[in-house]
């Protein structure tokens, strides 16, 4: 009986293996590697540069050179790039000497080396730069639209930005402009809308109409419905037509996270709702947006977390800390960092010169 239950543990930890999202990248002294949720090595530290896990891949560096590995810590692509980016889409784009191409899960180029600069594919097209002008190519490497544009960005519902002669607009798949360029700043297009700068910013949809006139010195990007926008030398808030929801009237705001956004008044920052009136009032050095109703906050030199009545949940102790996430937020103490669960309690201690949260 005990040969049988060895056997079965044998196999059984031949065959363990964990997902993307159990697994968070972590640096000791020099060397990146992975950790699991309770803080133990699976991919023991050895490399020079780790990237998060995406598509069930990982890019990293080893003796100077990119490879990918898979989340037990395997080779599944060997080091031989000379740059890597992340897996998007089921290519990742990968450098060669001076140019890039795009090999598949296997680490066979489907695009080979040609391009001077790429971006990850996005919506079944990807970015490439060749002989100083963005083009498009799909997934067999042929080009969709020619390259032309000075800049390009990704597509996103349908539109990508693209620049030329100086001025942003916005063109289709085709590569027709949908709106010729004309804007100094172009953002990119959420549920139809835009932000874009001409002198100032406004709100346009994708006819170029302008939903919402150019009249603010600053926008940021509409967020649970809301715009922040800065008027003279203070934010408020707008609606997707341009009404004034909150008038302008704070130093500085961050978007509208859970139906609260952070604002400034003076040296202080608090939260407000979406009226504008203050749930959380200013008394905060610094704070970080409102994540699964817990939001860093700041006094003096430590940092703690709040949560939506402004009541301190876990208090003022940690150097640096990042967002919650899943429940667990990394914090840095004494110069390493670890993870918490939202009582404070440490569920990896502060052992890592560097960190970063666990994959989503």
């Amino acid at each position: 009986m005990k040969v049988y239950i060895l056997l079965f543990l044998i196999v059984f930890s031949g065959v363990f293996s964990y997902s993307q999202n159990e697994l968070a990248r972590a640096r000791t002294d020099k060397e990146w590697g992975y950790i699991n949720k309770s803080g133990s090595w699976v991919i023991n530290p050895q490399f020079e540069h780790a990237n998060d896990f995406t598509e069930g891949l990982a890019a990293i560096r080893s003796n100077g050179q990119w490879g990918f590995v898979d989340p037990n810590g395997r080779f599944v692509i060997n080091p031989q790039f000379n740059n890597a980016e992340n897996f998007s889409g089921g290519l990742a784009a990968v450098k060669l000497g001076k140019e890039w191409g795009f090999v598949d899960e296997n680490g066979k180029f489907v695009i080979n080396p040609q391009f001077e600069a790429v971006k990850d594919f996005k919506e079944n097209l990807a970015a490439v730069k060749k002989s100083g002008k963005w083009g498009f190519v799909d997934k067999e490497g042929k080009y969709v639209i020619n390259p032309q544009f000075d800049k390009a960005n990704s597509f996103n519902e349908g539109v990508a930005s693209a620049f030329k002669a100086k001025k942003w607009g916005y063109i289709n798949k085709s590569g027709m402009w949908i709106i010729n360029p004309q804007f100094e700043k172009a953002g990119e297009f959420n549920n139809g809308l835009a932000i874009v700068r001409q002198g100032e910013w406004g709100i346009i949809n994708k006819k170029g109409i302008y939903v919402v006139n150019p009249q603010f010195a600053n926008m940021k990007d509409i967020t649970e419905g809301l715009a922040a926008m800065k008027k003279g030398k203070e934010w408020g808030f707008c609606n997707k037509d341009g009404v004034y929801i909150i008038n302008p009237q704070f130093v500085n705001v961050k978007r509208f996270k859970e139906g609260l956004a952070a604002a400034r008044i003076g040296k202080e920052w608090g939260w407000i709702d979406k009226k504008g009136v203050w749930v959380i009032n200013p008394q905060f050095v610094n704070v970080l947006d409102m994540r699964e109703g817990l939001a860093a906050a700041r006094i003096g030199k430590e940092w703690g977390f709040v949560d939506k009545n402004g009541k301190w949940v876990i208090n003022p102790q940690y150097e640096k800390v990042r967002n919650f996430s899943d429940g667990l937020a990394m914090v840095k103490k004494n110069g390493k960092w670890g993870w918490i669960d939202k009582n404070g309690s440490y569920v990896i201690n502060p052992q890592f010169a560097n960190a970063f949260p666990f994959a989503d």
